[in-house]
């Protein structure tokens, strides 16, 4: 019997209409466009504007674009929803399940799962396991973050990097050797203490003063998550392609987590890769956190050819890291 791979069938994205650029960060602290386009990569980012709208606003504005690529599709044929998120709709429920409920998924069960900056590799990782051992046979993972809701805006250590958007994959089996081949998934807790988010969690959760002190935004001290970004999603990167006996001619396309300019670099020159080869929209979208991997296939899903190889790399808070090889399933229209 023929072993069963989880191939991505399908994607979706939706970014929001409104579009902070680098001129409008200037009016609001202490930067300018060149500063940040140096540093990062970044022209402009994507926010979500509007009363009460979460990041499952944009999840399942971004599984309505899938179904529509797919009208052999109905809601009711998903039966597990996975979505990787660090801005939920709300503590509790999950946000896979208000998804679920927007989407009129009524036939999927779903959950979160949060790994910062990597949590759609982690997702994609698990989700992949539940097709191959023959359990679900169509599986959503989601990825998507509203960033603009813990940012702040006084702050041009974070502020310029991070976006909103959210992109979505389907899953189905397949025995023909095309889907998700191999995943090298990485963490170390020790690095918390240099990205997270202050208070809100139950070790310190809110109060009048924790807001007053901002510590609801994201902190991060970024010359050492820099260091350990580069170091960390190259290296990975590179052990995926040795377990798995690729050399840098046999990659067609690296989907990188959209996190600086300078990341990606490192990644591809130690990949080997020509620059050609390398999906890339932080300088439109910035870091859109879960959502930039998918984001990625999203708009280059026209290119894509069954049969490509490809390679997808993150690193996120935590920290995070990991990579994923997956032999794409079918030719993008």
């Amino acid at each position: 019997m023929s072993k069963i791979h989880a191939a991505i069938t399908a994607v979706g994205g939706y970014v929001p209409d409104y579009v902070l650029t680098n001129q409008e960060l200037e009016t609001m602290m202490d930067t300018t466009d060149e500063w940040i386009r140096s540093r990062t990569g970044i022209r402009e980012r994507r926010i979500l504007k509007g009363k009460d709208m979460g990041t499952s606003e944009m999840a399942v504005a971004a599984i309505k674009n899938l179904f529509s690529k797919r009208p052999d599709l109905k809601p009711e044929d998903i039966e597990l929803l996975i979505c990787a998120t660090t801005t939920p709709d709300m503590q509790f429920p999950a946000t896979a399940n208000v998804i679920c409920d927007k989407a009129g998924l009524k036939n999927a069960w779903g959950y979160d799962i949060s790994a910062a900056c990597s949590g759609f590799l982690y997702t994609l990782t698990t989700a992949s396991q539940f097709i191959e051992t023959g359990r679900h046979k169509k599986v959503l993972v989601v990825g998507g973050d509203k960033m603009s809701s813990i940012m702040n805006y006084e702050d041009r250590a974070t502020s310029i990097i991070f976006g909103d958007g959210a992109g979505c994959v389907l899953l189905e089996p397949d025995e023909s050797g095309f889907g998700i081949i191999d995943s090298v998934l990485r963490s170390d807790g020790s690095g918390r203490v240099h990205l997270h988010q202050k208070a809100g969690g139950s070790m310190r959760p809110a109060t009048i003063e924790t807001v007053m002190a901002k510590e609801h935004f994201v902190y991060q001290e970024g010359q050492t998550v820099f260091k350990f970004a580069v170091k960390n999603m190259a290296d990975v990167s590179a052990e995926i392609m040795e377990r798995n006996h690729l050399m840098a001619e046999d990659i067609t396309w690296l989907v990188p987590h959209q996190a600086n300019k300078r990341i990606i670099d490192a990644t591809r020159e130690r990949m080997g890769l020509a620059p050609e080869k390398v999906m890339m929209n932080i300088e439109r979208f910035g870091n859109t956190t879960n959502g930039t991997l998918p984001l990625c296939m999203w708009e280059w899903e026209p290119k894509l050819r069954k049969g490509d190889n490809i390679v997808l790399a993150a690193f996120g808070g935590g920290f995070t890291w990991g990579a994923t090889y997956i032999c794409w399933a079918y030719d993008g229209k």
